[in-house]
């Protein structure tokens, strides 16, 4: 049978590779970005998204893909950074065959990639991806995995909230505390029942109802509309959806002191940073507080396979990280995510003897 999957090239300075897999028999249109293998194979999820053209889609996977190396490069993983992005409905474009041709386009990469779930990407995906090649991290516990590393981001992220409440209030109890929840997928569900837990009040905004109605009668979670969830006075701000979302015209808005939550590149541009510091807000770095996903996939890796002690011990270190970000980004009066930039880069630099 002749294999219909197209593989090109895209130039792209600064990453070691990008491809793109074109395959007209079930469909697919992915990009794979190769930031940098210094520390290891680049391992990052599959993202599945309707973008509205594939120029959308690069500039997602290229941010994603860097995100990766500094997220493993801080949580020290051992591994690189990369990510890749299927452009399409995940309600229209998923099939057997989509996926299949996924994992030949991953397999063509030889392992400088690993590939793993991620949005709209499920661990029965990732199971179909494994038929076509072996670089593919995360599966369920019965195949030899993780399992869903959802929870393990989530309790990385509620430690996370934890700390950056003891910094700007002097005391890391979520009793009496209020957050707000930006979409209540599986890592902002479990995220939400952890601070249910502990004693917040949550409120959470989610385009599914279902999943909103479902906390509201398990946890009591207090319902928000779109637009209201990045204005609501609260004491932290837990974006869990997608990134992008601080910028010019939505930090203006926030009524809280803590930004702190598991999306990826909330920062629209660097500068946003800058933006938040200005007005005294506390943001913890996103590939640093929500590196538990990757954390526990990586575990898959060491010596004598997975071990879930292991990896909630190294996710358990996501505090201390964030401490030390704070410190020196105070220290120095640079913006908290310039301050985990800064310590990623050296962790690479160190490792490729610069």
């Amino acid at each position: 049978m002749t294999d219909t999957l197209q593989i090109t090239d895209i130039s792209a300075p600064g990453y070691e590779r990008i491809v793109r897999g074109v395959d007209s028999a079930s469909g697919l249109h992915a990009l794979i970005a190769v930031h940098d293998t210094t520390l290891g194979p680049a391992l990052g999820g599959l993202r599945m998204w309707p973008y509205e053209s594939e120029e959308d889609a690069l500039f997602d996977v290229k941010r994603l893909g860097k995100g990766m190396t500094y997220k493993s490069a801080v949580a020290d993983t051992g591994l690189g950074g990369g990510k890749a992005v299927i452009i399409g409905d995940p309600k229209t474009t998923k099939s057997e065959a989509l996926y299949l041709a996924m994992g030949r386009l991953v397999d063509s990469l030889n392992g400088k990639y690993i590939t793993a779930e991620d949005v709209n990407t499920t661990l029965a995906d990732c199971a179909i991806i494994r038929r076509a090649t072996k670089y593919v991290s995360g599966l369920a516990r019965e195949d030899g995995g993780s399992g869903n590393p959802s929870p393990y981001t989530a309790y990385g992220v509620f430690l996370g909230i934890k700390a950056a409440l003891g910094h700007v209030f002097g005391d890391d109890s979520c009793k009496g505390r209020s957050v707000v929840i930006q979409g209540l997928g599986a890592v902002g569900s479990a995220l939400a029942r952890r601070l249910a837990d502990a004693g917040a009040t949550v409120y959470g905004a989610d385009r599914n109802a279902d999943k909103i109605a479902k906390l509201q009668s398990e946890i009591g979670l207090v319902p928000l509309a779109d637009e209201e969830v990045m204005t609501k006075e609260c004491d932290v701000f837990a974006p869990c959806a997608l990134g992008a979302i601080l910028n010019d015209d939505t930090i203006p808005g926030l009524h809280t002191p803590i930004v702190a939550g598991a999306a990826n590149n909330l920062l629209l541009e660097p500068r946003h940073g800058q933006m938040l510091r200005e007005r005294e807000i506390l943001y913890a770095p996103d590939y640093v507080i929500n590196a538990g996903g990757i954390i526990n996939v990586s575990v898959e890796f060491r010596d004598g396979g997975y071990d879930e002690d292991v990896a909630l011990s190294k996710i358990e270190r996501i505090p201390v990280a964030l401490k030390q970000l704070w410190t020196i980004a105070k220290e120095e009066g640079i913006p908290t995510s310039e301050a985990a930039d800064q310590l990623a880069q050296r962790i690479v630099a160190d490792a490729q003897g610069k």
